[in-house]
């Protein structure tokens, strides 16, 4: 007789942890939908590491047609002497 009790209250006891956790899911999902997601901050740090790194890029593209223009200026003073 008390095993069947026992048996019994963890059924519902875990019913009942099932449905809190659908419920705090179901919570969770409409608060990211309001504000935007949960990785909101994270979103934003990754544009700006993504500028950042564009920035690098195109200055490192500058910087190659300098290297290239001080490289032809030493190869034609070479060539003069």
């Amino acid at each position: 007789m008390m095993n069947g009790l026992l048996i019994m209250a963890m059924g519902v006891g875990g019913i009942i942890l099932v449905v809190i956790t659908i419920g705090l899911v179901i919570i969770a999902i409409i608060r990211a939908a309001r504000t935007g997601g949960i990785y909101k901050k994270d979103r934003q740090t990754h544009d700006d590491e993504t500028r950042m790194i564009q920035d690098i890029y195109h200055g490192l593209s500058k910087m190659e047609a300098r290297v290239e223009a001080l490289e032809t200026i030493l190869i034609e003073r070479q060539k003069k002497d």
